[in-house]
């Protein structure tokens, strides 16, 4: 971006920032509350912003209010895991009735299996599941799984992959990952995982890829590009892990892997399918997730049994909660007109920013904002991103926020099943407005 285009960028944010401080003096408050309990007044790094994060009083169905009084469409759907909004009643009801029953059993309850069958049933890759209290655990279990399952110590992972708090790569392994050996390719890029795989094709225990990239930027995988995944995982004996924990609510609601017809040896999921509650689950083929059967108890490698502990790993307010969203709510035919209504929005977005800098990238109800000159049909990895615009989206992020539209900062949106038409003509008014508003700053 020319310099002068950067000065006024600046401006544009400068004002914005703090047009933001006077209009939320509460939330202001709040946040400086927070900084004297917690580093830097967050637990959670995702939700921080500057110049301060707005803090929510309530929410319902498609809505939030925050401690200063102002209503926000969200539209960022707690990074997918919203999916049925904040008040649906089916699962609300569910919830109580949980409630009446008792808040922990510490025992094995009905519906713990009634969820792991409703799971089965989406999933045809997935013969057994278990089940964590996040994305993250759920990734963690799985690796254990595939290292356990192949006596092998290699991780191939992918640039700008994110597999839970654990598990995030840059331009290499971050320093809060858990310590495995991992070989890092290059997503969408064949070439790059041949190569690694030549060097290490005895040694590689689990292949794990995000089906679409998801915090990286929302990049779907190409098709041929994760059959090829599939193939060489099976020719060299390795795991092939499918991190669905965002895209299992993609096409008819059995996430990519169902619509590619590309059967991943162990899939994790996360997110919505917990009905809003603390969730995480992977599943998979029946020989790799027999080694944490606790009935085995032989000597042999894949006979003895691993164990798998975690408190809350079947509570009974998510397992009541998933249950009645699968059951009753999330449907095929409903998780396929979701999806073809995030199509259909992220079509007119491209379409009404021809000539601006502002692409969408996604899949289905799931997707991100860029500002950058690349087109869409060329964004394929991380690095195809290196050149975007990240204080534009900062001016976007806040901009939208005084419009009453929330979504997060890096311009990620997952629509939920309660936002309706009127919501999201809504947000496209917005955008055209902002892109009208910084046309100077936006032309390509």
């Amino acid at each position: 971006m020319a310099t002068h285009k950067m000065q006024l960028a600046q401006e544009a944010y400068d004002t914005l920032a703090c047009e933001h401080t006077t209009n939320n003096p509460k939330s202001k408050a709040s946040y400086e509350t927070a900084t004297k309990s917690l580093p830097g007044g967050n637990t959670r790094t995702v939700l921080f912003y500057e110049p301060f994060p707005l803090y929510t009083e309530r929410a319902e169905g498609c809505h939030l209010w925050d401690v200063d009084g102002h209503k926000y469409v969200d539209l960022l759907g707690e990074y997918t895991a919203g999916l049925y909004g904040h008040s649906h009643p089916v699962i609300l009801e569910a919830i109580q009735a949980a409630l009446k029953r008792g808040l922990s059993f510490g025992s094995h309850h009905a519906d713990e299996a009634r969820l792991a069958q409703f799971i089965r049933d989406r999933f045809s890759s997935i013969e057994l599941v278990r089940f964590t209290n996040s994305g993250t655990e759920a990734t963690l279990m799985a690796l254990a799984a595939a290292k356990i399952y192949t006596s092998r110590s290699k991780i191939m992972v992918f640039e700008g992959g994110y597999h839970g708090g654990g598990f995030l790569f840059k331009s290499g392994p971050h320093p809060v990952n858990v310590p495995h050996d991992y070989l890092m390719a290059q997503y969408n890029d064949k070439d790059s995982v041949d190569g690694l795989i030549a060097a290490n094709e005895n040694d590689i225990a689990a292949i794990i890829v995000e089906p679409m990239i998801g915090s990286g930027g929302c990049i779907p995988g190409a098709p041929d590009f994760l059959a090829h995944l599939r193939k060489k995982a099976t020719e060299i004996g390795a795991v092939l892990v499918f991190d669905e924990v965002m895209t299992s609510r993609l096409y008819s609601g059995g996430g990519i892997q169902s619509e590619l017809g590309i059967a991943p040896d162990l899939t994790t999921l996360g997110k919505y399918i917990g009905g809003g509650m603390s969730f995480g689950a992977f599943g998979g083929k029946a020989d790799i997730m027999s080694i944490y059967d606790p009935r085995t108890t032989g000597t042999e490698r894949k006979k003895t049994s691993v164990p798998h502990a975690g408190t809350f790993n079947n509570n009974v307010l998510t397992m009541a909660a998933g249950s009645a969203g699968l059951e009753k709510v999330f449907s095929h035919d409903v998780a396929r007109a979701l999806h073809v209504r995030g199509e259909e929005l992220r079509s007119r977005l491209n379409t009404i920013s021809q000539g601006t800098t502002l692409r969408v990238t996604g899949c289905g109800s799931i997707m991100t904002i860029h500002f950058i000159a690349k087109p869409v049909d060329q964004i394929n990895n991380v690095r195809d991103l290196e050149d975007r615009n990240t204080l534009l989206l900062d001016v976007f992020h806040l901009y939208m926020l005084s419009q009453g539209f929330y979504i997060a900062r890096r311009g990620f949106i997952a629509l939920s099943l309660e936002l309706s038409t009127t919501e999201l003509n809504g947000f496209v008014e917005a955008l055209q407005m902002f892109l009208r508003k910084y046309s100077s700053l936006v032309s390509e």
